[in-house]
């Protein structure tokens, strides 16, 4: 009988991601609005378009990264202020549009995890979605052993916002 493979086997440590994931529940759940119908952790997040109180919403969305500032970030060692630019961004993205920002989700991309600064990246963005009163509802975290480089990330964001029909 042959052995499973795991993702251990693999070179991804899904307990250290676990780890990280509670230590940062708390501060995710705090962005979190009565228009989130969706506790953390599930493979999709729930909002409640009656909330925006449009008579005819439109949804707006966009997807972006914080480009070369990653670079930065990591020889600085800052990581949490690409979060909170990752968040200003999106919005910057959809506010031209007229929408307002209702919920971000965000992809964590490295080779190995290191849970500090993927803490200081998602404590970033939570901060960056709660003072803008933006939800953070979802988002993925992919650990790629020998597809980035050590100590090496990319991370991407993706808003939705709403505009009132008349208003486009």
């Amino acid at each position: 009988m042959s052995r499973k493979t795991t993702y251990k086997d693999a070179g991804v440590d899904i307990e250290k991601a676990e780890s990280s994931f509670r230590n940062l529940k708390d501060r995710i759940n705090a962005t979190h609005t009565p228009a989130v119908l969706s506790g953390v952790g599930l493979f999709g997040g729930f909002y409640d378009l009656s909330e925006t109180g449009c008579r005819e919403p439109v949804l707006v969305s966009s997807v972006d990264g914080v480009g070369t500032k990653l670079k930065v970030a990591i020889l600085a060692n800052r990581h949490h202020t690409v979060g909170q630019d990752l968040v200003n961004h999106c919005i910057n993205d959809i506010a031209v549009c007229g929408a307002k920002p209702l919920f971000f989700l965000d992809y964590f991309a490295c080779g190995h995890l290191d849970p500090a600064v993927y803490e200081e990246v998602i404590t970033g963005i939570t901060v960056g979605c709660k003072n803008a009163g933006v939800a953070l509802i979802g988002g993925e975290t992919a650990e790629m052993p020998d597809f980035y480089q050590a100590g090496e990330y990319d991370m991407s964001g993706t808003i939705v916002g709403v505009v009132e029909k008349s208003r486009i």
